[in-house]
C-alpha cells in the first residue's frame, strides 16, 4: 500500500464559469483529487498563509496551485512571487493556467517560478480538451510536503 497522500488542487480562478467548467473536465478525465476553489489571489494566499500571514495549520499538505494570472485586485503574478520567496512554501508546484498566450507573459512566469504555463483556449470544445488532459497529467504528478 502506497503512503502517497492524495495531492490537494487549488483552482485560483476569479471567474465562476471557467472554474466550473474546468472542475467539471478534470473530474471527466479521471481526477479524483480534493479539489478546492477560491475566485481571487487574496483568498489563495489567506487559505495558504492565514488570513492574518502567520500560518494555515488548516491548509492541505500535499497542495499544487491552478493559477489564472489576470485577476482584480491580487493577481496571480503577485500570488507566484509571494509563494516562491516564501522558505517554506516555494516547493508548491504552481501551475498557470490563464487565457494570456503572449510569450513574455509566458517567460515571466516561468522566470517568476511557475511550473508549467498553460493557455486557456478561447473555443469551449478546445478548452475542454485541454482541460482534459490537464486532468490526466495531474492524476501522476505528485507534490512535496511542507511541513
Amino acid at each position: 500500500m502506497s503512503d502517497v497522500k492524495e495531492t490537494t488542487i487549488l483552482l485560483v480562478e476569479d471567474e465562476e464559469a471557467h472554474a466550473r467548467l474546468i472542475e467539471r473536465n478534470l473530474k471527466r478525465a479521471g481526477l479524483r483529487n480534493p479539489l478546492l476553489w477560491v475566485d481571487g489571489g487574496k483568498k489563495a494566499l489567506d487559505l495558504l498563509y492565514g488570513a492574518d500571514g502567520t500560518g494555515n495549520p488548516d491548509r492541505p499538505d500535499p497542495i499544487l496551485l491552478l493559477l489564472d494570472l489576470n485577476m482584480p485586485g491580487v493577481n496571480g503574478y503577485q500570488v507566484l512571487k509571494t509563494l516562491k520567496t516564501h522558505d517554506e512554501l516555494h516547493k508548491i508546484p504552481v501551475i498557470i493556467l490563464t487565457t494570456t498566450d503572449d510569450q513574455r507573459e509566458i517567460d515571466n512566469a516561468y522566470d517568476m517560478g511557475a511550473n508549467a504555463y498553460i493557455t486557456k483556449p478561447v473555443e469551449v470544445t478546445d478548452f475542454i480538451k485541454t482541460i482534459g488532459e490537464l486532468g490526466l497529467f495531474l492524476q501522476i504528478v505528485h507534490s512535496p510536503h511542507l511541513g
